[in-house]
């Protein structure tokens, strides 16, 4: 029972090592995908005929996400990732707003 407790500490220390990596991971995937969910969107309201924004914006949101990634992983610390991602989020964010309400050029 002794060498149960000694080791929990040991686990917990493990665990906490591999939380920056899985906060790496989540930003990879969650956040490079709401970037470019929110690319697709924001080329909406691009002053062009929306079958013309939409294919662009899928295309872009390829490219978007792939480098988040690329992003996420390239950074000093997760922190920093999750910083860049929420930086990037803002403008791409403001660009969809209109398309979200309704303004967006047809």
């Amino acid at each position: 029972m002794a060498s149960t407790k000694a080791a929990a500490p040991a686990v917990i220390a493990k665990a906490l090592g591999a939380a920056p990596l899985v906060s790496r991971i989540v930003a990879a995937i969650f956040g490079g995908y709401a970037l470019a969910a929110l690319t697709s969107v924001a080329a909406l309201a691009l002053p062009m005929a929306r079958p013309q924004a939409v294919y662009t914006g899928m295309l872009a949101s390829f490219i978007v996400y792939a480098g988040a990634v690329i992003w996420v992983f390239a950074v000093r610390s997760a922190r920093r990732a999750w910083a860049g991602l929420l930086v990037a989020a803002v403008p791409l964010g403001l660009a969809a707003w209109p398309v979200w309400n309704g303004g967006a050029a047809a």
